[in-house]
């Protein structure tokens, strides 16, 4: 999930930006410094929204950069367990798929790409043996946020699309259509049962 953050830290602001506005400066080396940044409490920096305050900068013996206590605010992407989210199938593996979901990326299970038994080709492609269904690389998916560890340099997202109305973008239209039929022929049955009971 997005949210926007209010950090207040010191900012490191290297000697390479002394000839800019103080403000820009900050804003510049917040960009450099929490490009990518990942954090377990605050989530991962999409981008830095607004430097609210600038204190006067203090240098520090020995050390060449200026440091600015500043207020600033960010947006960032903190995956929460159940959480749906939406991506591209950036890479088949015999063991599963990646799923990039535009600021990190998560990792299905094979066992947990479809309701079926799934296999692996040598051609990239998981394949349902039952229903047909297959996953590609590029294939749009609607997957669930089921595991999430912070061990390492980046979160790890274990995600699941073995649930109604998640999978590929194909298989959650065709299931509503499916749905939709149904509900329209119980209706029917319904109605034409309703209109034999009144003589």
């Amino acid at each position: 999930m997005f949210y926007e953050v209010l950090v207040t830290d010191h900012i490191r602001v290297e000697p390479n930006k002394f000839g800019m506005d103080t403000d820009d400066a900050v804003r510049t080396q917040l960009e450099e410094s929490y490009a990518s940044f990942q954090d377990k409490d605050i989530g991962t920096v999409v981008a830095v929204l607004e430097v609210l305050d600038v204190k006067e900068g203090i240098i520090i013996p020995g050390d060449g950069a200026a440091y600015y206590e500043s207020t600033f605010k960010l947006i960032v992407f903190r995956p929460e367990l159940q959480e749906i989210v939406y991506g591209n199938i950036e890479e088949i593996t015999n063991f599963g798929a990646f799923i990039d979901l535009g600021i990190i990326r998560g990792m299905i299970h094979i066992s947990q790409t479809m309701d079926d038994f799934v296999s692996f080709s040598d051609s990239g492609v998981l394949s349902g043996k039952d229903g047909k269904r297959t996953l590609v690389q590029g294939d749009k998916c609607m997957a669930r946020i089921v595991a999430i560890s912070y061990k390492g340099e980046e979160p790890k997202i274990g995600l699941t699309m073995r649930q109604p109305g998640l999978g590929k973008l194909e298989w959650v239209k065709a299931e509503k259509e499916n749905a939709k039929k149904k509900m329209e022929q119980a209706v029917a049955v319904e109605a034409k049962a309703a209109k034999g009971g009144k003589k």
